[in-house]
């Protein structure tokens, strides 16, 4: 594997203060500050170990995820749209299908991450609503 795709734990982890305890320091405080800005956004939102990563799920349904590797940090907006809608914002971080990848230290700016998360909900809300006529 790669260092872009080595996540900094290969234990699997039950869940995020487990996740986030296999964090060197600096990564594992960027995390924590991404998490209270995606728990500040959605409120609601349940925290859970999907896929290995931290992510936040409502009514049942993914929302976002993060995670710290090797030499930097992700967030994943679980949305193309989103990714598309944001393309402007994001042109100063790395990215890649559903991945934003940032510097281990410098965290999503928060007004980015409501925005996006807040999008997310409104997707989730969408799909249910579809599914449900």
């Amino acid at each position: 594997m790669t260092a872009r795709k080595t996540r900094m734990s290969s234990v699997p982890a039950g869940d995020i203060d487990e996740y986030l305890a296999t964090v060197p320091g600096e990564a594992r405080a960027t995390l924590e500050k991404m998490r209270q800005r995606v728990s500040a956004a959605a409120p609601r939102a349940v925290e859970s170990i999907w896929y290995q990563i931290p992510t936040f799920k409502l009514d049942g349904r993914a929302l976002v995820g993060f995670a710290a590797f090797k030499n930097h940090c992700s967030f994943f907006p679980m949305s193309m749209a989103v990714m598309r809608k944001y393309q402007d914002e994001l042109q100063s971080y790395d990215t890649s299908k559903g991945t934003i990848r940032f510097p281990i230290g410098k965290p999503l700016r928060a007004a980015l991450v409501k925005k996006m998360v807040k999008d997310r909900i409104k997707e989730n809300e969408a799909r249910a609503r579809k599914r449900a006529v």
